[in-house]
């Protein structure tokens, strides 16, 4: 995909609304962008999403865990259908990085091209991911993970069946935002050791998956909380009690920006 095509799959978006807005919102860095792409695009990559089972004969990897349950995650390119392999593309486009380095205040943003963690993510009835912090390093790559952007793909998804995003504050004694899986909304939240975060249960009707595709953003150089060492993904209930700790992580109201 060329820099030229990259504006035009994405609607208009003006910068500094949402870095006001990313910079306000403590102690997690967030916004959210309904209409992140041009519509007819945002329809053709929906239409070609994969079913959990389509999902799993694609090479996906499942998640059946505690804090992480029925869900398949792609990350395989080769793999994807021709329009979200254009997503993935677009996602990663000089042109986008830019603007994302421009709204959060992140200099020097740089796309994972493996999608480590990322990619397309289907979830079926019953699915869960618990709230947790990301890892904070790639090992093989000597990237520091920095922003994370995920958007939602299905064209339509009822309230009553869960699957938001939660967004908790440092302590898990209170939740900061509540999102739903919208059609053609992305929410963007800053990676660190307190960024806190999850998925509700789902309690779709059988032959409904969750879908959304996710991709991490990073940078050479470490940021100026870097422990000095790797951290793997790390789960906490509310309240901050420890859940688990997935040691295999590395392989892996809301502020609305008008567009």
């Amino acid at each position: 995909m060329s820099t030229t095509e990259a504006p035009s799959l994405l609607s208009p978006l003006n910068v500094d609304l949402p870095a006001k807005r990313y910079r306000d919102a403590k102690p997690v860095h967030f916004f959210c962008i309904e209409n992140f792409l041009e519509r007819s695009f945002a329809e053709e990559v929906s239409a070609v999403c994969p079913d959990y089972h389509e999902a799993v004969a694609l090479g996906g990897r499942q998640f059946n865990a505690l804090n992480e349950d029925v869900k398949v995650q792609l990350t395989d390119v080769s793999h994807f259908p021709d329009s979200i392999r254009r997503l993935s593309d677009l996602l990663a486009n000089p042109t986008l990085v830019d603007r994302l380095s421009r709204i959060t205040g992140i200099p020097e943003l740089v796309a994972d091209p493996v999608l480590s963690g990322g990619g397309m993510h289907v979830m079926g009835p019953g699915g869960k991911l618990g709230v947790h912090v990301d890892f904070n390093y790639q090992r093989s790559t000597g990237l520091h993970r920095r922003l994370n952007l995920i958007l939602y793909l299905n064209r339509r998804w009822d309230p009553a069946w869960g699957g938001e995003l939660e967004l908790w504050d440092p302590e898990m004694k209170r939740r900061l935002e509540l999102f739903q899986p919208t059609f053609n909304r992305a929410v963007l939240f800053n990676t660190t050791r307190v960024s806190f975060h999850g998925v509700n249960a789902i309690r779709c009707p059988s032959g409904v998956t969750r879908n959304s595709f996710a991709v991490f953003y990073y940078t050479r150089q470490a940021p100026p909380e870097w422990p000095g060492k790797h951290q793997t993904t790390i789960y906490r209930a509310p309240q901050g009690a420890l859940e688990a700790i997935r040691p295999d992580a590395d392989r892996t109201r809301a502020h609305r920006s008008p567009v």
